[in-house]
């Protein structure tokens, strides 16, 4: 089996950062969870579980930027409650809708692979057009505030990360785009 399905290549933490990406993964969903008790509201998706991981555990991912977290979620939830409303909850309609919700992502570059399942969540259960306020939009902003004020707690991580502390993306297997998006139509 080749080295490169095996190796792990998440960068190793220390103890004391494990148990912070633990408690702050508890925090974010435990918060969001007791202000959808207070609220009366419901505020947990499961596609929030996923998040959290992205948040406590890789902070500095690009799919963890706020950008991608709170617009990741709402554009996609957005464009499944309309696709919800013209297509049934069959198989082909739910994959079409995740496949959509990938290239919206992608071309407005706010990839957040939890929002992925945010088609699924809503082809299952037809939500209102208020899911996208709750849980989507509170949910969503909830978990990136707890997320910033844990990771000031030592060992303190940048988040979100600088938009000058970025480098240049190299591109990826399927193609980076080095023109404006207006001449490739």
């Amino acid at each position: 089996m080749p080295k490169r399905f095996i190796h792990r290549h998440q960068p190793q933490m220390s103890a004391v950062a494990w148990i912070k990406v633990g408690v702050g993964g508890a925090l974010g969903i435990g918060i969001v969870a007791l202000l959808s008790d207070l609220s009366g509201t419901s505020l947990l998706i499961a596609p929030f579980g996923a998040t959290a991981v992205l948040l406590f555990s890789v902070p500095s991912s690009a799919l963890a930027q706020p950008a991608n977290v709170i617009g990741g979620h709402l554009v996609v939830s957005v464009l499944a409650i309309g696709m919800r409303a013209v297509l049934p909850p069959e198989w082909w309609a739910i994959g079409l809708a995740v496949g959509a919700a990938l290239l919206v992502m992608a071309m407005l570059r706010i990839t957040h692979p939890p929002a992925g399942a945010n088609p699924i969540v809503i082809f299952l259960t037809d939500p209102g057009i208020e899911f996208l306020f709750a849980p989507i939009l509170v949910g969503s902003v909830a978990l990136v505030v707890i997320a910033f004020v844990v990771h000031r707690i030592p060992p303190q991580a940048e988040y979100p990360i600088s938009a000058l502390k970025q480098e240049p993306e190299e591109g990826n297997k399927l193609g980076s785009i080095s023109r404006p998006p207006s001449e490739l139509l």
